[in-house]
């Protein structure tokens, strides 16, 4: 089983930082990818950007310039979203998604954060 303690958001104004953290832990494969979906009101939930254990990721069109993602794997493993710029439409609730699989013959295993509330005024 793993576990995910997600982090941040709140409040934010358009042009600002704010960034979301995600840690995972319990029983750890090491072939697995993490990082963050989001879902806005009256929207389907869709992808911000991931990161797998090999270093490569993978960006949302609409944030790509401006959100970056990235991993600590010292202990358990802790990801980061650091956003720049912004706006009112990055607005959702943030979802930290971890999956796993022990090797490429097996699919895999998808765990959910709970979700974090980032609302950005303008």
């Amino acid at each position: 089983q793993v576990q995910l303690v997600e982090s941040g958001g709140g409040l934010a104004q358009a042009g600002e930082s704010p960034s979301l953290s995600c840690s995972a832990s319990g029983i750890i494969f090491s072939y697995n990818v993490i990082g963050w979906y989001r879902q806005a009101p009256g929207k389907e939930r869709e992808l911000v950007a991931t990161i797998a254990s090999d270093g490569s990721t993978n960006y949302a069109d609409s944030v790509r310039d401006r959100f970056t993602v990235s991993r600590n794997d010292a202990a358990n493993i802790d990801a980061l979203l650091q956003m720049t710029r912004v706006e009112p439409d990055d607005t959702a609730v943030y979802f930290c998604s971890y999956k796993q699989r022990p090797n490429e013959f097996v699919t895999f295993r998808e765990f959910w954060g709970r979700g974090t509330q980032l609302t950005v005024s303008s």
